[in-house]
């Protein structure tokens, strides 16, 4: 809970206040495509997440004047290099995939191409969403 939610909270108390001096900014948020699907035996995961989510919606009210827009992504199982290390992950891993649509491991780099679009000019007017990005 302390880093996926409180972790938030604090980088937007520490952010926001430059962003609105500027009259510009963008905030992408990690959330995760669990607290949408209810993944059971993972409530703290979900609950910590899905407050992401939420802040994520409220601070998009609260900013859009200010010219900053706040969105989320919501990856699904993601194989980095430290999940990869451990057993009990690869084998989830193999699970999730079988149940995708692009029957692969997802990496942080499929992530690169929505943060992208997020932060760019093309999504001015994007803002308080969550991108599912869970192949």
């Amino acid at each position: 809970m302390d880093v996926n939610t409180l972790g938030v909270f604090l980088c937007y108390r520490a952010c926001v206040p430059h962003m609105r001096r500027g009259g510009y900014g963008r905030i992408i948020n990690l959330a995760s495509g669990a607290p949408l699907k209810g993944v059971p035996f993972f409530l703290h995961y979900i609950a910590s997440k899905g407050a992401v989510i939420a802040m994520t919606r409220g601070l998009a009210r609260e900013l859009g004047g200010d010219g900053i827009t706040v969105n989320s992504l919501a990856p699904g199982f993601t194989l980095s290099e430290n999940v990869a290390q451990h057993e009990v992950h690869r084998r989830q891993g193999e699970i999730t995939k079988k149940s995708r649509a692009i029957q692969r491991d997802e990496t942080p780099e499929d992530l690169v191409g929505a943060v992208s679009f997020l932060a760019s000019a093309d999504a001015a007017f994007i803002t308080g969403q969550t991108l599912v990005v869970d192949g």
